[in-house]
């Protein structure tokens, strides 16, 4: 699948690190400090077009969660088919002090996904053989 990309930065464009990797890697296009216990929202200077039919999802890099506490916000945050603006990361800091982003650093992974759409049928009663039991949190702590 073909993904038409253009780019507003001398950053590399997204690429997979290893051979079958789902996500590809995004970079900032901007210097910003994200306070502790804050986010912000980082621009990337990048502009896709996906095709209808798919999405993409814009997901946390398990370094940056593990080594540092900051992850994508809305992780996985979607973008639609027909979104046309810059793509911007959403970047939250988990720790006390503040965690720098340097213009070129790695911030985020880009998905490209199939996507469906659901068609709803409005029900005024549930089938009680669907029942599966007592909700939210009901499977116990284990």
């Amino acid at each position: 699948m073909k993904i038409k990309i253009y780019r507003e930065t001398d950053n590399p464009l997204p690429e997979y690190q290893n051979k079958g990797d789902a996500g590809m890697d995004i970079r900032s296009n901007e210097d910003v400090s994200i306070r502790g216990f804050h986010w912000e929202t980082i621009g990337t200077g990048l502009y896709i077009i996906i095709p209808f039919g798919y999405e993409g999802q814009m997901r946390s890099r398990s370094g940056l969660a593990a080594k540092h506490g900051v992850h994508v916000l809305n992780s996985p945050g979607t973008i639609d088919s027909g979104y046309r603006d810059e793509l911007k990361v959403i970047l939250m800091n988990h720790n006390h002090w503040a965690y720098e982003v340097k213009k070129g650093d790695r911030i985020a992974q880009l998905v490209i996904s199939p996507m469906t759409q659901a068609k709803l049928e409005e029900v005024y009663e549930l089938d009680k053989d669907d029942d599966r039991g007592g909700g939210l949190g009901s499977t116990g702590d284990k």
